[in-house]
């Protein structure tokens, strides 16, 4: 179990460390780094070991969305992501933004449900995205990795 000491702060220098976690929820190093440099980051330090990570980027006036969110592996289901998803939801509230925007994909039933307690409702499919913009075939869930589920919820 992880100590309470946990903080969530903003980084600028993206390490291997971050991109390790970082790919763990985007298999694509060039899709990740083509929203990297304009993303706000954030991650979560506890005793300064890196356990998570969250990047925030603009999309339209007073939206902002979640485009990748990690937690370390060996620290998973013991409420870190939704302490990461509710730091997001704060940071976007305090900065005046009226939606929150998070996609994921159709077979990550573990992050469909966290987004959904958090009050992320789903607005629209995007039809073979992972199929379209992914070299490999994703495989979660003993599934092949097919659709994106988009989600937002309003903050004001």
């Amino acid at each position: 179990m992880v100590k309470l000491d946990t903080k969530i702060v903003a980084f600028h220098k993206v390490t291997s460390a971050h991109y390790n976690l970082l790919l763990t929820a985007d298999p694509s190093k060039e899709i990740v780094d083509s929203y990297l440099d304009r993303a706000y980051k954030f991650e979560l330090i506890n005793c300064g070991k890196l356990l998570g990570v969250i990047l925030l980027i603009d999309t339209r006036p007073k939206t902002v969305e979640i485009v990748n969110i990690a937690v370390d592996e060996s620290v998973q289901n013991q409420g870190l992501g939704e302490k990461l998803l509710h730091f997001a939801l704060n940071w976007a509230k305090e900065q005046h933004y009226s939606t929150v925007e998070i996609g994921t994909g159709s077979t990550s039933f573990a992050q469909l449900y966290l987004y959904q307690k958090c009050g992320f409702r789903v607005t629209n499919i995007d039809r073979n995205f992972f199929v379209d913009n992914y070299p490999e075939p994703i495989i979660e869930n003993k599934l092949v990795l097919k659709d994106m589920i988009r989600l937002k919820k309003s903050i004001i």
